[in-house]
């Protein structure tokens, strides 16, 4: 099995090339629209407490949906292609980045903003210069989180139409070609293990606490 993988992957390569590089665009679209509409939304309840509640169930809500019932909610109003895929894996990305910004930005020491505010601070440069910078390794991994799953999930884009890995998946499963579909799944597994590895390498690089200088 495993020399019949490397063999299409080998054969099909340029096959394989387009659908990768149309995976990491329907994947790279929704991991930047989960990334700025969650981390608005978690700063934003965490400055505006009344609305924590509100945005966290409703974020919780949407996750419970299977992802495919979402996919098949979204085709009336959307269509087929990749459009769709790339709203459903939005909306599936926001509750981690969401929940982390918030966990990140509640969890900064009392103390820390108490003397900013001593010092005439005023509450967008607390929160710019002082509590986003804290709570940066809390909101990084959250992202983290969410590159992986949004790389994973790119996979079921292809039942609606879309491109991207999915594909080859999709037509192993249909002509029951084992070696197609375990190739396209490896080549998801390594896209989420490299991204995975490049932001572990990004949270250990960067001076965090040299940030809030």
């Amino acid at each position: 099995m495993i020399k019949n993988v490397f063999t299409i992957l080998f054969q099909r390569r340029e096959f394989f090339l387009g659908l990768t590089l149309e995976h990491l665009g329907i994947a790279g679209l929704a991991i930047l629209f989960s990334s700025l509409l969650g981390l608005f939304l978690g700063l934003l309840i965490s400055e505006y407490g009344r609305l924590a509640r509100v945005v966290t169930g409703a974020s919780n809500i949407i996750y419970t949906i299977p992802s495919i019932s979402l996919l098949g909610f979204l085709l009336p109003v959307t269509g087929i292609g990749n459009t769709t895929a790339v709203i459903a894996l939005t909306v599936y990305g926001l509750l981690p980045v969401i929940g982390n910004t918030y966990t990140g930005m509640k969890n900064i020491d009392p103390d820390v903003a108490e003397a900013a505010k001593g010092m005439g601070t005023s509450r967008w440069q607390m929160l710019w210069k002082i509590k986003l910078p804290l709570a940066l390794p809390v909101i990084i991994s959250g992202m983290r989180t969410m590159v992986v799953m949004t790389i994973a999930l790119g996979g079921i884009a292809s039942f609606i139409g879309a491109g991207g890995l999915g594909v080859a998946i999709y037509r192993g499963i249909t002509t029951n070609n084992m070696a197609m579909t375990v190739a396209g799944s490896l080549l998801i597994a390594v896209i989420a293990v490299v991204l995975d590895s490049g932001i572990h390498l990004i949270e250990k690089i960067i001076p965090w606490k040299r940030s809030i200088k």
